[in-house]
């Protein structure tokens, strides 16, 4: 009798805890506000580093493609 005390007592805690879970995530969306622009955290970046001291003579070789672009790639400690 014992067990099936606990197994109903169990299934409620779930059913109320799933039921938790949706209405706070429905109101997270709800409250968000639709003109804030909605960017992750990993895009915001800070200024552009300088490019180290010598890099025109370490990039010199390097041929342009037929757009002009070139790619260097410089590896700084």
């Amino acid at each position: 009798m014992a067990v099936t005390g606990r197994r109903r007592l169990w299934r409620w805690a779930v059913a109320v805890w799933l039921v938790l879970v949706a209405v706070a995530g429905g109101l997270t969306l709800w409250w968000q506000d639709p003109e804030e622009p909605q960017r992750p955290t990993w895009e915001k970046s800070g200024p552009t580093p300088s490019l180290p001291e010598g890099w025109e003579t370490a990039c010199a070789h390097v041929t342009p493609d037929e757009d002009g672009g070139v790619a260097c790639f410089i590896r700084t400690r």
